[in-house]
């Protein structure tokens, strides 16, 4: 085994053992919870390792980036999912190779997704960005429909041909009342699920939690959690 790839199975096993008590400690299931790794600004080298190790959800948060990367690795079993703000002229790129978009947050984002989608022949997973931070009617710092606009960009997903509903997605925010308050905020987030599923039960995936916060994000009800620097290291600094 390669130095990388033993690190990276190390990691691997790390970030599974504060998963699975998590989930022993709010008394769900292991399976309850899907692990996301996040390899933006990492190789594709590493994500053949990290598939090699079993991981088959894999994140990215910049086309320019994720799309050489996904083409590098269309030979494995992987779904990619999208979770950075998305402008529309990267629509047709992030189409072509992601299987979840996670950022979904504004109505003009959902007619260019369903286009690109319509066009290349695929159905497209949408979780909705919800920016816990956003002042009503306003969008968030790092993106994200608010609360209150949550069922207006359901109804829009719902309507678009080649989108499917898949849930909602948050990033703790860093402003607002739930700064600093990790569990309070996907505590919020599941609240909106619940009122989301009541009328779309198939719309069942809470994507929440990164590397610092999953254990509250598990504990609060996340299906999927989105860990980068626990797996990968600390990310080197863009230049």
């Amino acid at each position: 085994m390669t130095d990388r790839k033993s690190q990276l199975a190390e990691n691997l096993a790390g970030v599974e053992e504060r998963i699975a008590a998590a989930c022993t400690a709010a008394g769900r299931a292991r399976e309850e919870v899907t692990l996301i790794v996040v390899t933006k600004t990492y190789p594709a080298s590493d994500v053949r390792l990290l598939h090699g190790l079993g991981v088959r959800h894999v994140a990215e948060n910049r086309d320019q980036d994720a799309a050489p990367k996904a083409a590098a690795c269309a030979d494995l079993d992987l779904t990619w999912h999208f979770v950075g703000q998305l402008q529309t002229n990267k629509v047709r790129s992030v189409v072509g190779y992601a299987d979840v978009v996670q950022s979904v947050d504004r109505l003009k984002l959902v007619s260019s997704l369903s286009a690109a989608a319509e066009k290349e022949g695929r159905e497209l997973g949408c979780l909705l960005q919800v920016a816990l931070d956003a002042e009503s009617g306003e969008r968030g710092a790092r993106g994200g429909v608010s609360p209150e606009g949550v069922e207006e960009l359901a109804a829009a997903v719902d309507g678009a041909p080649g989108l499917r509903l898949d849930g909602l997605m948050t990033v703790a925010p860093l402003s607002g009342p739930y700064a600093g308050r990790q569990r309070a905020a996907f505590d919020r987030l599941m609240d909106l699920s619940t009122a989301l599923r009541a009328t779309r039960p198939a719309a069942n995936m809470v994507s929440a939690g990164m590397s610092a916060d999953l254990e509250e994000a598990v504990a609060a009800g996340a299906t999927h959690v989105r860990v980068g620097t626990a797996v990968l290291g600390v990310r080197p600094k863009l230049g």
